[in-house]
């Protein structure tokens, strides 16, 4: 599937800035522990606007900064108190309005984290709706009556762990949570709910940013029948959605996620968000093994979102098997559908760390293998803060935890402050260079040797090489927006080709640490690309890769 759109005069050009977002590499900031810039040892708006520049340097065309509004914390961020306001702990509004505008300066776009699925306890509207029976909002979250022996209205269970209902004593009745008891699910089937969420969204469109990655888009919608879900398959129990510890995955999520009410809800957004020129959502799907089918009917036909991204590659499996098996099962359903693929982000091991057992690779080759393979897959990438330089998952104390969820599970499951630690900036500086104050969350020591000034310093570091790589696929239409078509190899390698308007680009990537050569089909003339920094080479009608190398060919 061809999916460029060639440019051929001045409204083409309209269409081509519109479609921005189409092979887009976007940046995923954590702003908890981005940068601090107050002193208080959690990182913030001026934090990131201190460090944007750092941002561009990279060469990726948007940053997506996870939730920054009012709330309690419970859930840093993703339990939200106020729509519509910066909480204190990460600036003002005035502070995010620099920061749009230094963003735009530097030529870098703005998504923004919606939480739209639940709120905190303590938003208003979730405080209204437990006053009574019949107040104005007693319909906006999901409550229903207990069953005649006090329990739960049906086995539904939360990816926290435990039931997905609290008894709530001012009603009387059971309100639904898919998280912690303190994020409640809002009522989908109230349109007043639907009409509120839209205008949140409007207001932040109105300041200026350019699009909206929405957590958890599957989850919006319940079955108001509150049947109970079946048992899932034995084969099933091990999605990356929860963790093994977690009896969440022993269900099928028929009835409490992916309704078919939720696409209605997604065209209503997309309505808003075309009223804006060049904006875009990108949703994140936990469906299981129906992900890649729920990623496609929510990313085609140009009514809902522009993009989603989904679990497959966020688990512990490095396989090129894996690889061209989930790829291939997208794209024989994807039509006009549009991925954005992720390898970590700030709810997973980070990838270095999690597929290290997986290859004999060691650590600064398994990091650019894993750059290669990301910025070569048909779709939109999204980078997580610290991948660049090829950051480990941070080994933490329990006495040192902040996340419910691995406060919860451990030992067994160590929850996601692994993945969250601060970004390290200067390795000689206090903190890696994040805070002068104790840090919300420790730097572990080992992460100086990764720390920024340290790596750009270094023309061989993983930094280095993500920035070519950057640079190398901004340079080949057939890499941000061109099909995708795989070629025989042997099983540790990758093979395929990606080709746009008349471009077609041959990508092999071996993912074991043995050498192997590739013979290329006789049909296809290949002539040897450079300026990614792999060193695979061409001999005759082979290809030639070390371990974890990969090698770049243009196809005559």
């Amino acid at each position: 599937m061809n999916v460029h759109v060639p440019n051929t005069g001045p409204r083409a050009v309209a269409r081509v800035a519109d479609d921005w977002w189409r092979g887009a590499v976007i940046y995923q900031i954590y702003p908890r522990s981005f940068q601090d810039s107050s002193g208080n040892g959690v990182g913030d708006l001026a934090g990131i606007t201190r460090r944007l520049a750092y941002v561009a340097e990279l060469g990726v065309d948007a940053i997506w900064i996870s939730p920054f509004f009012k709330s309690p914390m419970k859930d840093f961020g993703y339990d939200v108190s106020d729509y519509k306001d910066v909480d204190p702990l990460f600036g003002t509004l005035q502070d995010f309005d620099g920061l749009i505008a230094e963003a735009h300066r530097l030529g870098i776009r703005v998504i923004i984290d919606q939480v739209l699925s639940h709120t905190s306890e303590e938003h208003p509207w979730f405080k209204e709706s437990r006053a009574s029976h019949d107040n104005a909002r007693a319909d906006w979250y999901v409550w229903a009556d207990a069953k005649p022996d006090g329990t739960p209205p049906n086995n539904w269970l939360s990816i926290f762990g435990g039931p997905a209902w609290q008894w709530d004593t001012r009603r009387c009745q059971y309100y639904f949570h898919n998280f912690l008891v303190e994020q409640p699910d809002l009522n989908f089937h109230t349109d007043a709910v639907q009409a509120a969420l839209v205008d949140a969204c409007r207001f932040w469109l109105e300041r200026g940013v350019d699009g909206f990655r929405l957590d958890t888009v599957n989850f919006f919608v319940h079955s108001q029948g509150l049947e109970d879900n079946p048992p899932a398959k034995a084969e099933d129990r091990n999605a990356p959605e929860a963790p093994a510890v977690n009896p969440y995955n022993w269900q099928d999520h028929i009835h409490d996620k992916s309704q078919p009410e939720n696409l209605e809800f997604l065209k209503r957004l997309r309505a808003l968000l075309d009223e804006y020129p060049a904006k875009t959502t990108v949703g994140e799907i936990g469906d299981g093994s129906r992900s890649l089918r729920t990623m496609a009917a929510y990313t085609s036909g140009g009514d809902k979102l522009h993009m989603c991204y989904t679990f497959d590659f966020l688990s512990t499996v490095f396989t090129a098997d894996h690889f061209r098996e989930r790829i291939a099962a997208f794209e024989a359903i994807a039509g006009d559908a549009w991925p954005c693929w992720a390898f970590s982000n700030h709810d997973v091991v980070r990838h270095v760390s999690r597929w290290a057992s997986a290859t004999g690779l060691d650590h600064g080759r398994l990091a650019r293998l894993a750059a290669g393979v990301l910025l070569s897959l048909r779709g939109s990438v999204s980078l997580y803060q610290g991948e660049e330089l090829g950051l480990t998952e941070a080994e933490l104390r329990f006495e040192d935890l902040a996340d419910p969820y691995g406060i919860r599970f451990w030992p067994e499951y160590k929850g996601r402050d692994g993945c969250r630690t601060p970004m390290t900036w200067e390795s000689n500086a206090p903190n890696g260079g994040f805070s002068p104050a104790k840090p919300w969350l420790p730097v572990p020591p080992e992460h100086n040797t990764f720390a920024v000034n340290r790596e750009a310093a270094d023309p061989h570091s993983t930094l280095a090489h993500y920035k070519r790589m950057l640079a190398f696929r901004r340079g080949h239409p057939a890499l941000r927006t061109g099909a995708i078509r795989f070629l025989d190899s042997p099983r540790d390698v990758l093979a395929f080709v990606r080709e746009a308007d008349g471009e077609a680009i041959a990508c092999l990537f071996n993912f074991s640490s043995e050498a192997v050569s590739v013979a290329l089909p006789a049909s296809l003339k290949v002539n040897a690309l450079d300026g990614h920094g792999f060193t695979g080479r061409l001999d005759g009608g082979s290809v030639s890769l070390a371990g974890g190398d990969a090698f770049f060919g243009a196809i005559s």
